[in-house]
């Protein structure tokens, strides 16, 4: 009888198969290291006074951040990563446009010597399409 009725609908089943397969997708496929969405970014923020470091660029950063986030762009990364040495036993929320330059530089400050990394997953687009408060400006201190 199942047979029969997955052969009738053989259509309608590989919709719900493939809706499914859809909705894990992002369970499944996580990015390297440690990934948090805009939630557990907040409770690593409130829980843990967790450092927030933005790596876009200037005028990105400028544009709209996280509240107290430092800005390093991530093509200065290396030459300024002294100045992120005193927050090593912190956890380090590091965040961009989409979550892609947030990885590499995770991968970068994990060669340093930095454990406690979490990238923004989907970055501060995610953080605003959450309805989360964005702060405006250059400085970053």
């Amino acid at each position: 009888m199942p047979m029969e009725f997955i052969n009738q609908n053989i259509m309608l089943v590989g919709l719900v198969a493939v809706s499914g397969l859809s909705l894990l997708w992002p369970l499944l496929v996580r990015p390297s290291g440690n990934s948090v969405g805009p939630v557990e970014a907040t409770q690593l923020i409130n829980r843990e006074d967790a450092y927030i470091l933005d790596v876009r660029e200037a005028d990105e950063y400028a544009s709209g951040h996280l509240p107290e986030a430092k800005n390093i762009p991530t093509s200065k990364l290396a030459d300024r990563v002294s100045e992120l040495e005193k927050f090593k036993d912190k956890p380090i929320i590091v965040c961009c446009a989409s979550g892609m330059r947030s990885s590499k530089a995770c991968g970068e400050l994990k060669k340093q010597g930095f454990e406690k990394l979490y990238s923004l997953s989907g970055g501060v687009d995610a953080w605003v399409g959450a309805g989360y408060p964005v702060k405006k400006g250059a400085k970053s201190k």
